[in-house]
This record gives structure tokens, sequence and C-alpha cells, in this order.
């Protein structure tokens, strides 16, 4: 007899009949309106009165926002392993993390065969179960190389590819009875889901002692394992429910019902007045609550100097360990390979404050991730801690004023805008997050038009050091706005932004590859071209270096601010005599459409490139000869040259922390020598001016020097006495403190966040 402390989920058994095909759509939408926290369906493919269950979870996923679907069972000897694991990954993705997967391993063989499945002794159905399990968790496994190959009994498989990988860590629950199943679940499965009416008194406690053998054996924790119950309406008061929660473990209540009356009481009434009861009687016995279970195997991979046990209850549940099936999904930026010791996930700017609080108690590094985007490696580590703001993504447009979440992307942003006609200048992808972009600068394809994001940052609310939440603007904490527009990650945690966005409709987009065989008469060419453009031309030129049988090639992403056609055209004319053209074509499209969503999943795997970035007035001979040298030498192996100018220029230099307003272009390239990249750029220095923060990997001293002028540097060495002396957020092109004395005179800074509406 066991209480395993999970938390509490309710949900509802729902029959697919086909005779009103929306009623158990319909049953769907109440549960979610009652508060339920699940929807299930059966699943017999070869009863004709019943709808199919996929196409049927697929709708009713479409048709709710919040509660979770799942087959209750599905059917495996009906549904192959790899299809099954990219159906249910696929539903996920769709669903936003909405899917658990229940099978069962086959029952009605007659019916089965006579729709050309197996049919399966009890030893073959266990035996099969546990291929499938293994094959299913291969496929959703597609940060791991190569493709599947399973020599089984039952299935067989010859390379099959990987993934897709769902949103969240889908749970695997098994709908069996027999001891053999049984132990199976405790081996491999997330959960066991027996059906109440089929029980005799006593299966529960035995159920339950043979899966608690069987995972102890296979060196898991026993509570790894959830135990949900299918019950019928007539069980389902509180007087029935309790003692299943309390001693026998089980933690998921399923209402097998058809009645939209019972259903809306199950998750209006019966559900809120369990959770009371069984938190009463769990306090009283002291019994753990909503406890993450991990077993042996994944307790042995957590990292020296870090406290996991003291992590805050509120952070516990979305926390991620080494051990844990989403690892993967955390632990790397978009090139970099990271092997932080916990990632913590916050919601809320409160969570934030309470994940920075138990980060600081810890004895190791500290890493702050918003859209894990950042080419410089530096929203990861190996060991430490890194808070990510990934659950931080919401977005309210309100007139020509958005509030977004740091942990958003811009292509969720760009989204959000353009149904109002506007757009924000965002870097050229979708998938950079809005925390480091709107912190260090903002380079985009809108710049010379709009300039940089930060001049368009009317506010922020940011968590300081010492776990303070304030908020930033041009009245309020006025130093700190300063400071957080192009030194923002040395400041504290932005958890959203206000923004001022720009009305803008349809953009042209063009795209041009050139011949660079003659690189730097090709960059000075098209740098006077750009220069002399009109302001609703920006341009980005990305060159690759010779390869075997082709000439070295410049592309050129060109977007015209605006949809006046014969305009673009007339200004992007001039560009195609910058060198011998090989392709070009250009579209009208709304500028979401330019820096779409990737949602990508981040697995890293680069061999830590490097990268290293310097701002320039203009393309002087000087500079594009020592680009070329780069390039044709291999000391880079790719180069980037982003127009600036232009509106970005007409900020004071003085007015953000972002200095850097009268160059035009930035110039940054990658690199994989370490000794040659460098020596490459400390050669190339002399002709630039200036640095942008997110461009750069080379940590030396001098870079920050480059980053800010001595005035601004000194300005924020200030700052940083005031809002961060012990230098907690030092990862980022760290500034170090000015000593106290000179410091002293700032008073401290006020606290409270409004969005004004």
């Amino acid at each position: 007899m066991a209480d395993y402390g999970h938390d509490l989920l309710f949900g509802t058994f729902i029959t697919p009949q086909n005779s009103e095909p929306q009623a158990p759509v319909a049953l769907a939408r109440l549960a979610e309106r009652a508060g339920l926290d699940l929807v299930t369906f059966q699943d017999h493919p070869y009863q004709p009165a019943f709808l199919d269950t996929w196409t049927l979870l697929s709708y009713v996923a479409a048709s709710t926002e919040r509660i979770k679907i799942s087959g209750n069972v599905l059917n495996l000897p009906l549904r192959p392993p790899v299809l099954l694991a990219r159906q249910a990954a696929s539903l996920d993705l769709l669903s936003g993390g909405r899917f658990e997967l229940g099978l069962g391993a086959g029952a009605f063989w007659d019916a089965i065969e006579a729709m050309g499945g197996p049919r399966r002794s009890p030893a073959e159905a266990v035996a099969s179960m546990g291929e499938a399990i293994d094959i299913i968790r291969a496929t959703w496994a597609a940060s791991e190389r190569g493709g599947i190959f399973t020599d089984g009994a039952h299935y067989r498989i010859r390379g099959a590819k990987r993934g897709p990988e769902p949103a969240h860590d889908v749970s695997i629950w098994l709908g069996v009875l027999g001891p053999r199943m049984l132990r199976l679940t405790g081996q491999k499965a997330d959960g066991w889901l027996p059906s109440l009416p089929y029980l005799k008194p006593g299966d529960l406690e035995r159920g339950n002692a043979i899966i608690d053998n069987a995972a102890a054996q296979a060196g898991r924790d026993p509570r790894e394992v959830r135990r949900l119950l299918n019950i019928s309406a007539d069980k389902a008061t509180v007087a029935d429910l309790l003692p299943l929660a309390l001693k026998d473990g089980v933690s998921v209540f399923i209402l097998s019902s058809d009645d939209p009356v019972a259903v809306q009481l199950f998750g209006e009434e019966v559900a809120p007045a369990l959770r009371e009861a069984v938190a009463r009687e769990r306090q009283a016995a002291g019994t753990p609550s909503g406890q993450v279970m991990r077993g042996p195997k994944a307790l042995a991979l957590r990292r020296d100097g870090i406290a996991y046990d003291a992590l805050p209850a509120t952070l516990r549940v979305t926390a991620v360990e080494p051990g844990d099936r989403g690892y993967a999904r955390v632990r790397s930026t978009y090139l970099r390979s990271g092997a932080p010791g916990l990632v913590l996930r916050p919601g809320t700017a409160a969570e934030v404050a309470e994940a920075l609080a138990f980060a600081r108690q810890q004895q190791v590094p500290l890493a702050v991730r918003s859209g894990g985007h950042g080419i410089s490696g530096r929203s990861t580590n190996n060991g430490g801690i890194v808070i990510d703001l990934a659950r931080l993504r919401s977005i309210d447009v309100t007139g020509t004023q958005a509030r977004v979440g740091s942990g958003a992307t811009w292509g969720h942003m760009a989204q959000a805008l353009s149904p109002s006609g506007l757009a924000m200048s965002s870097g050229d992808f979708g998938d950079v997050g809005v925390g480091g972009l709107a912190t260090a600068g903002g380079i985009g394809f809108l710049s010379r038009k709009f300039g940089l994001t930060i001049d368009h940052v009317t506010a922020a609310e940011l968590v300081l050091a010492d776990s303070r939440i304030v908020r930033a603007d041009a009245t309020e904490n006025p130093d700190l706005y300063w400071a957080l527009r192009g030194a923002g990650a040395n400041f504290g945690i932005v958890t959203a932004f206000e923004l001022a966005a720009y009305p803008l409709g349809d953009v042209v987009v063009a795209q041009m590859v050139y011949d660079a065989t003659e690189t730097a008469a090709l960059l000075e060419r098209w740098g006077k071209l750009v220069e002399a453009a009109p302001r609703e031309l920006t341009s980005f030129l990305y060159l690759s270096p010779r390869r075997p049988g082709s000439p070295p090639v410049a592309q050129a992403t060109t977007v015209w601010a605006d949809d006046d056609t014969d305009a673009a055209v007339g200004a992007l004319t001039p560009l195609l005599s910058a060198g011998p053209v090989l392709g070009q074509q250009a579209q009208l499209l709304p500028y979401a459409a330019v820096v779409p969503p990737q949602d990508a999943v981040h697995y890293g795997g680069q061999a830590d490139p490097l990268f290293s970035n310097g701002f320039a007035t203009h393309l002087t001979p000087e500079l594009t000869e020592g680009i070329a040298a780069g390039l044709d030498t291999g000391a880079a192996f790719l180069v980037a040259i982003r127009a600036v100018g232009g509106a970005v220029n007409d900020v004071d230099p003085q007015a953000t922390a972002f200095a850097h307003r009268h160059q035009n272009f930035n110039v940054s390239s990658v690199g994989a020598n370490p000794e040659r990249f460098r020596r490459h750029w400390d050669q190339l220095r002399p002709a630039l001016d200036g640095l942008y923060l997110s461009f750069e990997t080379d940590r030396r001293p001098e870079r920050l020097h480059d980053a800010f002028p001595d005035e601004t540097l000194t300005r924020l060495r200030e700052l940083k006495a005031r809002y961060d002396p012990e230098n907690v957020f030092n990862q980022n092109f760290p500034v170090t403190a000015l000593p106290m004395a000179t410091a002293h005179e700032l008073a401290p800074p006020s606290a409270g966040w409004a969005f004004p509406g």
C-alpha cells in the first residue's frame, strides 16, 4: 500500500462513436471547460461504429487549447511502432506538447487478424510491446546519430530515420493486467493504466508490487511509474477515490462516461475536492507532493556543486537534469553543445527571481538563455546552471505597443505584429531570441529604415542580481534603461520588453548571387552602392570561399522596407553592377514571411566555431583586401557583412549603451582554427571601428574596449557597482564594477512593473 506522491490529474474516457461525429469532440471541449487535465478515447480500429482514433485525436487537439489528449489505449498490433512514434511526435508538436501515448498490446485477436494484423500469444504480446517501446523511444531520439536498427522477434527495423522529436517528454502508459506485462511496465513504461471495472479486490496492490519490484531490478525508482485508473461514474466520488490515491498510489483518475453532466460534475466538483482531501492527508502524513521522480541511473548523472534536493518546489516540475529524457532538447544552443548540470525553466518573473537566488547559492557557473540562438555559446555551459527563459514567450499587442516575453523568438513576434500592419527589425532569422537581441543591439533587415531593435524598446521588466524585480524606462530607473540597451546581459535577467512597433506592410526581398572571384573589388563596389541607396534598402552580403570546380560566391539578401515595387526596382537595380551576377530573384512578401518562426530544437554539435566581428564606416581597400585574404587562406570559411547606417546613425551615441552610431557596416566571419583565425582578425582590426557583442567569441580584454568606447564603459562600470557589484552576470562580456567609493552616491533602484493598457 503506497502513495507515490504524484500530483493528481483528472480526465475523461470517451467513446469515439461515429453516429454523432461531433459528440466526442463536444465532450472533449466540455472536459477542458470543466477544468479536467486529460481527455482520452478508445482505440478499436476494427470497429466500424467508431471514428478512427488518430483522426479524432488530431481534430480534438485542434479544437482545444489546454487539455492533454491520449488514446486509451492505442492498439499496438495494428500500428507499426516507427509510424506510431512519428504520429505521436507530430501530434505533440502540433498541439504544443499536449499528447501522451497510451498503449495496449492487443485484444480481440480475431478482429485484429481480420484486418491483416498479427495474432499473438500472451508471451509474444509482451515481447512485441517491449520491442515497440524501445523503437518508439529510439525514433524520438532525434539528436542521436545514425538510423534505427532492430532485429527483434516481432519488429525488424533497417535504418529508419530518427525523429521528429516530440515537443515534450511524452509519457508511455500501458493498459495491461498480466504479471509479465506488469513487469514490463516497471522496466520500461511511464505509467500503468488499468480499468477499475475489470479489477478484482487486491489487484491494484498486487499490480503495484510487481511493477515496483521490476522497476527496482531495472535500476529505476518505482515512483517513476505513474498509476492511472479508468473509473466508472458510480465510483467517481471523493469517498471512493481517496483510498485509491492514498493506499494504492493512483494519481490519475479517468472517468469513463459519455454523459456531459457527469463529466462536468467530475471536473468542477469531484476533482478539486479530491485534490484538497489528498493534500490534507499528505500534509498530515508528511508525504511529499508533486515530486518529479528520478531513478538511480538519472540521479547518478547529477553534477557536483548543485544542491538538487534544495530546489524550490515551484521550479522542480519544469527543471531538467542530465538524466532526464528531455535533457537533449535543452542542453545545447544553436551551434554549441552544452552539458549543464541543471536547466531551470521558470515561467514567470517571480520564478526567474527564485531561480536566480537558487543559482547564486550553488558552486557552479551560471548562464542565461532566451531563444538559444546565441552563436557565442555563452547561453549554455558545462556542469553549471542554465536559466532558460523559453517559457516566457507571451506576446501582447495593444495599438502600436507590444509587450513580449524575453523567451519568445522574433519569428513569432513578426507573426503577432503582422495582422496589425506592424513590424520590428529583428536579426537575420526567425528563431533568434528576443532577449539576447533586444539587449545587445538588434541589427536586422530593417535597420537602415527604422534603426536597431533597442531603439524601439520603451521599457523592460528585469530581475536584478539580488532577485528584485524592477521596471526600467525613461522615467523609472532611467540609468538602467540606458544600460540595458546595448549591455543588458551585465545588469540582470530581462523577463519582458515593451516595444514601440512601426507600420509596415509588404516588403520587397531580393536575392542576388555574385561570382566573388574578385572579392575585394566586389565588396568595395557593393559597399558604395549600399551607402548611396535610399534608407528603405538594407542589404546583407554573405561570402563563402572557392570550392573545387566553382568560384567563390557572394549572396546578397536585400530588403526594401516598403511595398512600392517600382521604387524597389529602381533601388535594387544598381546592386546588379556590384559584380558578375550568377542569379537573382525578388518577391513582394509580408515582413513576417522574411523571418518565419523556426521552432527548431538546438542540438549543438558544432566543433566550437569561432566568431569575430567589427564595425566599419566604409568598406575600404585595406579592409576588403583583408577580408578576401581571410577567405583565400582558409582562416575564415564564412563572412557576413551587414549594412547598418541610416536610421541607426540618427540616434545620439550617448543615448544608449550601444554607442556605434556612425558606422555603416558590420563585418563578421566564422573560423575553425583558433591560431589562424585570431591572427587574421588581429590584422583586420586596425581597419575596423567598434564591435558587436552578439557576434564575438574572442574573450580577450581588448574586445570589451572595442565594444564600448571609454566614456560608455566608465558609465557602465559605475552602474555595475550599483546593480551587480558581485558580478553575478559575468558570462557575456562582463563589465567589472568600479569601487563603491566611486559610485556610492547612486540611489537604489525602485521596484514595480506594470504594462500600460
